[in-house]
C-alpha cells in the first residue's frame, strides 16, 4: 500500500498492480466500501498498471468530512502525481465514477472514462437503497442477486469478512454519501473523452435509466447494461473484465 498527502494534508492510500511500464488505470470506488470492491479487477487488467485508490476517510487516521466531489477529484490528482502518472484511464464505481467525471473536467490526465453504476447527478441516487447494505456486513441483497448468494456461499462469506475489515465507519460513509448526493457533472457535452458506461440492469441505488442518460449525454460515450444488482462487476467479473480490457485497448 502506498501513501501520499492530499492538498489539505489528509493521508491518501492507494495500491498498485500490473506492469510498471503499462498504461495506468486508476480505480476509484463507491462510497462506504473498502478496497475489496476492486478485488476482481485490480489484478486482472494485465498488462495495464492499475492503481486502486481509497476514498479519503477509508483509512484509520483520515477525517470523516465534510467534503465534496471536487475535493475527492483533487485527492485523485494527488495520487496520480505521486505515482508518476502523466495520463490515466479512469475507472469509477458509483461515487468513484462521479470523481472520475469531476477529475476529467478539471485536470488533463484522463485518457478515457469507464463509469460503473454512476449518474451525472446526485439526484439519481436512492439514499434508502444505498443505506440498506450497511445495516450489517452480511446485508447483501441490494448488492448481489439471490442466485449468486445461493450458489457462491464461500465467496459471500469472504465478502462479509472483507466488509468487516475494510469498510469505513458510519460517519465517513455519510460524508462520502453526502458528496455523491450533492454532485452535478455539469454539461456532459464538454467531456469529449472516450467513455464506456456500464450499469446493472437491476441496480436499486442508481436506476439504469440514469446510466443510459449518462452514456447518451457523453459525446463519445457508449452505454452497456450488465445483468445483476449493484455489484454486477463482481458477480459477472469475467465478462466485465473482458469488456474493460477490450475497451481500454481500443483507446488511442
Amino acid at each position: 500500500m502506498h501513501t501520499t498527502s492530499a492538498p489539505d494534508g489528509t493521508t491518501l492510500r492507494y495500491a498498485t498492480a500490473g506492469a510498471e511500464d503499462g498504461e495506468a488505470v486508476a480505480l476509484v470506488g463507491e462510497a462506504g466500501f473498502g478496497s475489496w470492491q476492486w478485488g476482481w479487477q485490480h489484478g486482472a487488467l494485465a498488462p495495464f498498471r492499475t492503481l486502486a485508490v481509497d476514498l479519503r476517510g477509508t483509512g484509520p487516521d483520515a477525517p470523516s468530512g465534510p467534503y465534496d466531489v471536487d475535493v475527492l477529484a483533487a485527492d485523485l490528482e494527488a495520487v496520480l502525481v505521486d505515482a508518476g502518472v502523466r495520463r490515466a484511464h479512469l475507472l469509477g464505481f458509483g461515487l468513484g465514477g462521479m470523481v472520475c467525471l469531476g477529475h476529467a473536467r478539471e485536470y488533463g490526465r484522463a485518457r478515457s472514462l469507464t463509469l460503473v453504476g454512476t449518474a451525472a447527478s446526485g439526484w439519481a441516487v436512492d439514499r434508502e437503497a444505498f443505506e440498506a447494505p450497511f445495516e450489517s456486513p452480511d446485508a447483501l441483497s441490494e448488492l448481489l442477486t439471490p442466485e449468486f448468494l445461493e450458489v457462491r456461499p464461500d465467496l459471500v462469506e469472504r465478502i462479509v469478512e472483507w466488509r468487516r475489515e475494510e469498510d469505513p465507519p458510519a460517519e465517513v460513509r455519510e460524508a462520502q454519501l453526502a458528496a455523491a448526493l450533492s454532485f452535478d457533472a455539469g454539461p456532459l457535452y464538454e467531456l469529449d473523452h472516450r467513455a464506456l458506461v456500464l450499469h446493472a440492469v437491476d441496480d436499486p441505488v442508481v436506476p439504469i435509466s440514469a446510466g443510459e442518460s449518462l452514456g447518451e449525454g457523453l459525446p463519445r460515450g457508449t452505454f452497456e447494461s450488465v445483468e445483476g444488482r449493484r455489484l454486477a462487476h463482481v458477480e459477472h467479473s469475467v465478462a466485465v473484465n473482458d469488456r474493460l480490457d477490450e475497451f481500454l485497448r481500443s483507446v488511442d
